[in-house]
């Protein structure tokens, strides 16, 4: 479990492929600091599992729903990656709860700067923007954000001055890829009134 609160931007130095799996290598510093091998990271808002550890950096294995599900397959060495530690019974709880279970991917369709703020549209699958409501959680990357607008085809969501410069979404490119992970409630609403209305 994770609050989608940002600890540190890493760096990716490699990824692998490895007989049939992929080792994913990022160097860290914040996040080194108490973690032990099997401890859960969330990296760009995707759970994994420390395999290793050589210096600074902290290797991972990708499974292949894994790299279906999220952009991490479209990583490069020199990229920029959001982490973040799983959260302990004494964590401030300053986001929300994320699972760091990416549901898909969406695509940065437009930037747009207002004042030291800056607007942020993503364009998602119709199977996931339907939990996407105006007001609601989300988390972009692993940030925790909310929700500013929905429309037939996208999302927007504003990012603060402070914000801007602790994530890596600034620094893609319109058209690349982020991770998406909804409010799960919907989902657990929707499971409940679809056996009513069955029953």
């Amino acid at each position: 479990m994770f609050t989608g609160i940002v600890e540190e931007m890493g760096e990716v130095v490699s990824l692998t492929q490895i007989n049939d799996g992929w080792t994913l290598v990022v160097a860290a510093d914040k996040v080194l600091e108490g973690s032990i091998l099997g401890d859960s990271i969330a990296i760009n808002g995707t759970c994994l599992t420390i395999t290793a550890f050589e210096g600074n950096t902290m290797s991972f294995g990708l499974a292949p729903e894994t790299l279906r599900k999220t952009s991490l397959g479209e990583l490069t060495p020199g990229r920029r990656v959001n982490l973040e530690r799983s959260v302990t019974p004494s964590t401030r709880m300053g986001g929300h709860f994320v699972q760091g279970h990416v549901d898909g991917m969406g695509k940065i369709v437009r930037f747009t700067p207002e004042e030291d703020s800056l607007w942020v549209e993503v364009e998602t699958p119709a199977d996931i923007l339907k939990y996407i409501v105006p007001k609601g959680f989300i988390a972009v990357d692993g940030t925790s954000l909310t929700v500013v607008d929905v429309n037939e085809t996208s999302f927007t969501f504003m990012l603060v001055a402070y914000t801007q410069e602790h994530i890596v979404i600034p620094s893609k490119k319109v058209g690349e890829h982020v991770n998406l992970e909804v409010d799960i409630l919907g989902k657990y609403v929707e499971r409940i009134l679809a056996h009513k209305l069955q029953g």
